[in-house]
């Protein structure tokens, strides 16, 4: 720590991200031992955190992240969405076809960024906003896949049909970008992905990946 620096805001920032890495929660024993700090100095940090809904403890006593991250997380669509917008406009134009990011929102792959091609006659409407299950459409499978697997090393996603009717979806997740679970991917009226497209989706995921970290 220095001297300008916030020791309790360090020490409170380090609670959320433990708490955000497990998914069983964390007790105030196990957060002292990991902080290295005593249990009251603990206390106080969930105390703190709770008021503003950060945090919030089970009946059994153990602390999980609060729903007022999600709010804070919608605040931050906006920022991921302008840098990745100069990828997703390079994908569309390159492939003529809707390319779009896909971000993790509970059990749901929510579309934050959208671009459309501006040559093609024709092209999928797809919009920001847009959710569907993650088990369904090749951006919540590319999501899914980097999740269950992930030494696997980047790759892509294809499918047909499972959105819209006729539609074919190519989508590759991103990777290395700490706090950020989404993919990139495009959306083509076809019955099957031509074989560059694949490749091109991983690369475009590359390059978004590289403008958020």
């Amino acid at each position: 720590m220095t001297a300008e620096t916030s020791q309790t805001l360090d020490r409170g920032l380090r609670v959320l991200k433990l708490l955000a890495d497990t998914d069983h929660g964390l007790t105030v024993t196990e957060l002292s031992g990991r902080l290295g700090v005593n249990r009251t100095v603990v206390y106080r940090l969930l105390a703190t955190l709770e008021q503003h809904a950060l945090v919030r403890r089970d009946l059994g006593g153990r602390a999980r992240v609060g729903l007022g991250v999600l709010r804070l997380g919608h605040q931050v669509h906006p920022l991921v969405r302008e840098a990745a917008l100069p990828a997703l406009r390079s994908l569309a134009e390159d492939i003529g076809a809707t390319a779009h990011l896909t971000l993790v929102d509970g059990t749901e792959a929510l579309a934050v960024a959208v671009v459309e091609p501006t040559w093609t006659d024709y092209h999928v409407a797809y919009r920001a906003g847009f959710r569907h299950p993650l088990e369904r459409g090749a951006a919540g499978k590319a999501i899914l896949t980097a999740r269950h697997s992930p030494s696997a090393g980047p790759g892509y996603t294809l499918t047909h049909g499972e959105l819209e009717a006729g539609a074919s979806g190519a989508a590759a997740p991103l990777v290395g970008v700490t706090g950020v679970e989404g993919s990139v991917g495009v959306v083509m009226l076809t019955d099957a992905v031509p074989e560059r497209v694949g490749p091109r989706v991983v690369e475009a995921a590359r390059e978004v990946a590289d403008a958020l970290r």
